[in-house]
């Protein structure tokens, strides 16, 4: 039990640092990036959802990578 309570505090300890060194370098994390791809994401969840009921689990053809990892981190401007 110890040693996860340890594992937790490293892992926040590690992305704090993280956080810090982006900003030193010049990056920053795009916060609004999730609210905004929230809706296109809904969107394509609810096509695939549309599409498997009327072509069933062997028809479907999903696409769910609806974020994109490019965008999160921005160079400060």
């Amino acid at each position: 039990m110890l040693s996860l309570l340890k594992l937790i505090i490293w892992i926040c300890g590690s992305l704090v640092v993280a956080y810090f060194l982006l900003n030193f370098f010049g990056f920053e994390i795009n916060k609004d990036y999730f609210k905004a791809s929230k809706v296109e994401c809904q969107r394509r969840i609810d096509e695939c959802k549309n599409e498997l009921i009327h072509n069933g689990v062997d028809g479907a053809r999903c696409d769910l990578n609806c974020a994109d990892p490019k965008l999160i981190i921005n160079k400060k401007q």
